[in-house]
């Protein structure tokens, strides 16, 4: 049962750390977006630009930490694989990125190991969760 305990708070913990580390990049898009496009040398240079990056890191980015934080208390099954999905294909972005465009820069090498990194780790907490039966996980019907 003490096994269980720590796993289940684990898993809460990463789905934290994530809703945390998505709500500091939303709040840089609401506040300055230029912040945001300054990490990858991008200027914006009309009021288009800066709309989208607070609709699509801001809003879509805040959105998406509200989720976390509901599933981190309701359901943490459902958010560690939400996790899993969300680290997964953002690091598969950048792959088709280097597979489509060529290769990335040291900011887009940093963030593909990280989100990678990410995905194993929400993968790993699943599996984990499965195997000592923390959480009711059926992934397949």
């Amino acid at each position: 049962m003490q096994t269980q305990l720590v796993i289940k708070r684990t898993a809460q913990g990463f789905i934290l750390v994530s809703a945390l580390a998505l709500l500091s990049v939303s709040l840089m898009a609401f506040c300055d977006p230029q912040s945001v496009m300054d990490l990858v040398q991008v200027q914006l240079n009309n009021t288009d630009p800066f709309s989208s990056i607070r609709g699509v890191y801001g809003g879509v980015g805040l959105t998406l930490c509200i989720t976390l934080l509901y599933l981190m208390v309701q359901d943490v099954e459902k958010g560690l694989l939400f996790l899993s999905l969300l680290w997964g294909l953002y690091a598969l972005s950048r792959v088709m990125t280097v597979l489509v465009e060529g290769p990335l820069g040291a900011f887009g090498r940093q963030w593909l190991f990280i989100e990678t990194l990410l995905f194993i780790i929400a993968l790993t907490l699943v599996w984990v969760s499965k195997q000592v039966r923390v959480l009711p996980i059926k992934l397949l019907p």
